[in-house]
């Protein structure tokens, strides 16, 4: 008789390699799985075409990670860049850490919740009557080297979301109260959807998501029909569904798991910078993010396809979805905004 764990309790999640379609989606997930100095991805699209299935799916699908046991941060067992104060003091003074392996975290944001729920607070009270800084940790916390998801992040109050993405940009989250200060590790892959018709970003914040992926609903009768059969034969029997899907899960695993070692050794010549950077110019995109986030996608696109060096079909397959969201929008403009990438990219690289 098998014995109810929680592990056998909790229900499947729907695989990554069973999901139809939404190609663009899927890859900008993967590019920041396998680098997440891209800075995440905003993904915008009709209500139920599988954004949250799919994020959750890619969530599901990465290897287990090793941290420091019992620690509220996620630390890693040996690298300090990745540690909490507290970890990094008992590794330095080479005290021993016992270790365990867990599910790479993911976090949902709810829409309700509060910068303390967040970041975290820190308890006064003991503080000055104790002189003990106790720490209650928030979501950043608990998404360290995880994901942290924002489901309708376009209805996420403006404050919030420039302490997700400040905390998404530098890797960590500080809390400061009554002249106390507590600083640990937030790094994540940030994800954020939503609904266009439910009202846009505003542009500087846009312009923080490494990349943006719009999708729409599936129009063909036939992949519809399909991707309805799909789902009703995995909620008629999750366990079965996810078990004949196993290798090619597995072996997207084994893909992403490569792709990250390779990454550091993936060479992008100066000619194809300068290119990216005329494209960036071209379409009048302010600062340098896009150039900074289309070099990497391509590198983490190079990596997945276990190539040593960038390709002008690589940087071609990623612009889009590091640009189509930091160009200047014009009331007068009839072009969509991808198709305005692709355009400068053409003229550019061909």
């Amino acid at each position: 008789m098998k014995l109810n764990t929680v592990e056998n309790l909790v229900r499947p999640v729907f695989p990554f390699t069973a999901i139809i379609g939404q190609e663009e989606m899927k890859l900008a997930l993967i590019l920041n799985v396998i680098d997440p100095s891209i800075g995440g991805v905003m993904i915008m699209g009709d209500r139920g075409t599988g954004k949250s299935t799919t994020i959750r799916a890619i969530a599901d699908l990465l290897p287990e990670i090793e941290v420091v046991a019992d620690d509220p941060f996620n630390s890693h067992p040996y690298n300090t860049d990745l540690m909490s104060e507290e970890v990094k003091e008992s590794f330095n003074s080479q005290i021993t850490l016992s270790q365990k392996k867990i599910k790479v975290p993911m976090v949902d944001l709810p829409l309700g919740a509060t910068e303390d729920r967040l970041c975290g607070t820190i308890d006064i009270e003991k503080a000055l009557k104790n002189g003990i800084k106790t720490f209650e940790p928030g979501l950043l916390a608990k998404a360290n080297r995880g994901i942290l998801y924002v489901d309708e992040v376009n209805l996420l109050d403006d404050h919030l979301v420039d302490l997700l993405l400040d905390a998404a940009a530098s890797g960590w989250n500080t809390v400061e109260r009554e002249g106390i200060s507590i600083r640990h590790p937030a790094r994540f892959v940030l994800v954020g959807s939503g609904n266009p018709e439910e009202g846009e970003l505003r542009p500087q914040l846009l312009d923080r998501f490494g990349m943006h992926a719009e999708i729409r609903t599936v129009k063909d009768p036939d992949l519809r029909v399909k991707i309805v059969e799909e789902r009703s034969a995995f909620d008629q029997n999750p366990l079965d569904y996810v078990e004949s899907y196993r290798s090619t899960q597995d072996n997207l695993k084994e893909r992403i798991l490569a792709a990250q070692n390779i990454l550091s050794d993936v060479h992008i010549d100066y000619d194809l910078k300068i290119k990216i950077s005329e494209v960036c110019s071209q379409l009048d995109v302010d600062g340098l993010r896009g150039d900074i986030v289309t070099n990497r996608a391509a590198k983490a696109l190079a990596a997945y396809k276990n190539e040593d060096s960038v390709t002008i079909e690589h940087i071609e397959t990623v612009i889009t979805l590091c640009l189509r969201h930091r160009l200047r929008k014009d009331p007068l403009e009839s072009m969509n905004s991808g198709d305005k990438v692709d355009k400068v990219f053409q003229k550019v690289f061909q």
